[in-house]
């Protein structure tokens, strides 16, 4: 009896460790981020608005105003007002759109026109980067670091010559600037179908002495975005260095101020919970790669940037060196097929796996190859689940019946409980004699429970972290399995013209999963003890509550995975029973 008192008090212990652990990681850190950000950003008005711009490579807000230099321009406005007028090369890709200042021959104006702000097809497009001058500058740059301090080279403010109008696939667009000093600089910018750009810069000396320079590539972003909060998601500065990543927060960051980094190969970027900037340095050449933070105005803002190694340009002779640019959507496979065939390390970590990569991975790569024969991740999460079941079938199939060995021995449990209940030891040991003449194993209800864990995590990080969830239908109401189930016991799924708190949103789906858990419970064996009995009755509807925030196809993965149980439990129990009448 206390054995399997215990099995079942480990079972619910293991249960509710995978629901309330996600809360307890998930919910009060970002809380406590949260106050901290606030308490933080309070402090920072008081902070000097001058930094220490990173050596060589200026660091962009940092710098005060010339003298006599116009007043800058107000804050906030829409880019299309900030925009109005200026000089600009139009960005036109299958997957992108924006356009390319040619003051200073910035990105900073781009936009994801595959993806949708909500999944509404005619809702806004996706806006990665945005001019100064809006609400949240975001942008990259390419230029050079001075070898010399005689030596003049493009800054913020240089007004560059474009050799066409449109940036394409087809028709790259070069940028050309020369110094008066006999130095033409170029950025020549080329855009694949998807979100890579390559940028090429090249120095030509016209002058009758060498010249030194350093390439270098940054990305900026003003303002600490509003992030997810999670535990297993991060969002903010990421790059990987010799084969290792590195994830320092928003908050490491302004703590740290500057993170240096030397590498051969890798990348550094900012990512946010789909999308990533990531600057990918020439993989052949060493360079020392930087994150960077500084208080602008009150402002936070952040830097990642890349210097390359000094090139030497002689007399009549030039130099040039290609890094790339990805700005765009997290796409697995997009990820990878960058990581192969341009020779970028460890490319796809910039999706958070996470440390349990070795499951997540193959998981998504499973669920995403079933997608792509049937058409539908809703779908692609039910062959899975059975995919899963098939491996896990003999283990799982030992563990029922010994399961439904101790459901049928019930009735000589209770009258062992009958004669023995005043002595627990001698009860104790007749249940153990009990237990081994049948071969019953009283452990075996939490092999089910300890075999589902690992699977159900890697499943929610899926289902959380990846983009090709983000957005995807099932039927009917279910339009997006990445998030919660959006009806509600409340206003009868709808029926009722009430909009409902969210705390009491528990959809149908939700429900559909806590009657099919009720139903395998009521097939397992019974607890003696009436307060546990009632304990163990409460677990569907302590279930159905917490799930019903989760994303929808966990809670699909979980509802079809207890009816495929149930099923096997239901033709083992038979086959128990007739070999045991057999007897």
């Amino acid at each position: 009896m206390q054995i399997d008192q215990r099995n079942l008090i480990i079972a619910i212990a293991l249960s509710l460790a995978i629901v309330l652990g996600f809360e307890f990681f998930y919910n009060m850190p970002r809380l406590e981020r949260d106050r901290a950000l606030r308490a933080e950003r309070a402090a920072s008005q008081t902070t000097s608005e001058t930094i220490t711009p990173a050596p060589g490579i200026p660091v962009t807000g940092a710098t005060a105003p010339k003298a006599g230099a116009p007043a800058a321009a107000p804050k906030n406005r829409s880019p299309a007002a900030v925009m109005a007028g200026q000089p600009r090369v139009r960005i036109d890709a299958p997957d992108v759109q924006g356009s390319i200042l040619l003051v200073s021959g910035r990105i900073d104006d781009l936009q994801l026109v595959t993806y949708r702000e909500t999944i509404d097809p005619k809702s806004p497009a996706i806006t990665l980067l945005s001019p100064q001058g809006t609400a949240n500058p975001y942008f990259a740059e390419f230029g050079w670091v001075a070898g010399a301090p005689e030596m003049t080279v493009p800054g913020p403010d240089t007004l560059w010559t474009a050799d066409r109008t449109t940036l394409t696939p087809a028709t790259p667009v070069t940028l050309s600037w020369e110094n008066g000093q006999g130095l033409r600089f170029e950025l020549r910018y080329a855009i694949d179908a998807n979100f890579m750009f390559q940028i090429t810069q090249r120095v030509i000396n016209k002058g009758d002495a060498p010249v030194q320079v350093h390439p270098y590539g940054l990305a900026a972003r003003s303002g600490t975005p509003q992030t997810q909060g999670y535990y297993i998601l991060h969002e903010g500065p990421i790059g990987v260095f010799d084969g290792r990543l590195k994830e320092p927060s928003y908050e490491d960051l302004r703590k740290a101020k500057r993170i240096d980094q030397t590498s051969t190969g890798g990348w550094i970027g900012i990512t946010d919970k789909y999308w990533l900037v990531a600057l990918v340095p020439d993989q052949k050449r060493s360079a020392t790669m930087r994150f960077n933070h500084a208080f602008v105005g009150g402002e936070d803002r952040y830097q990642v940037d890349y210097l390359d190694p000094p090139a030497t340009v002689a007399p009549g002779a030039s130099t040039e060196v290609a890094n790339r640019l990805f700005a765009g959507a997290k796409e697995v496979r997009l990820l990878d097929n960058y990581a192969e065939t341009l020779g970028i390390e460890r490319f796809d970590l910039a999706v958070d796996f996470g440390w349990f990569y070795f499951l997540t991975k193959p998981i998504f790569l499973v669920l995403d190859y079933f997608y792509r024969q049937i058409g539908n991740f809703g779908l692609a999460i039910l062959l899975l689940t059975v995919l899963i079941k098939l491996l896990f079938f003999p283990l799982a199939n030992k563990s029922y019946r010994a399961m439904s060995k101790m459901k049928l021995l019930q009735p000589e449990m209770e009258k062992l409980r009958e004669r023995f209940g005043e002595d627990r030891q001698r009860l104790s040991q007749e249940m153990m004699a009990l237990y081994k003449r049948q071969g019953a194993n009283p452990l075996a209800g939490c092999l089910p429970v300890v075999i589902q864990i690992p699977v159900f995590f890697a499943l929610y990080k899926v289902l959380f972290i990846t983009i090709e969830m983000r957005h995807a239908p099932f039927y009917g109401w279910i339009q997006d399995l990445s998030v919660a189930d959006p009806t509600s016991l409340f206003n009868l799924f709808g029926l009722l013209p009430f909009a409902v708190p969210a705390f009491l949103h528990i959809g149908a789906w939700p429900i559909i999963m806590g009657v099919t858990m009720f139903l395998q419970q009521k097939m397992n064996p019974q607890p003696p003890d009436p307060i546990q009995a009632k304990m163990f009755l409460a677990m569907p509807f302590i279930f159905t509550f917490i799930l019903a925030s989760f994303p929808a196809g966990l809670v699909i993965y979980w509802a079809w995975n207890n009816l495929l149980s149930i099923l096997q439990q239901w033709v083992i129990m038979r086959q128990t029973a007739a070999h045991q009448a057999a007897k």
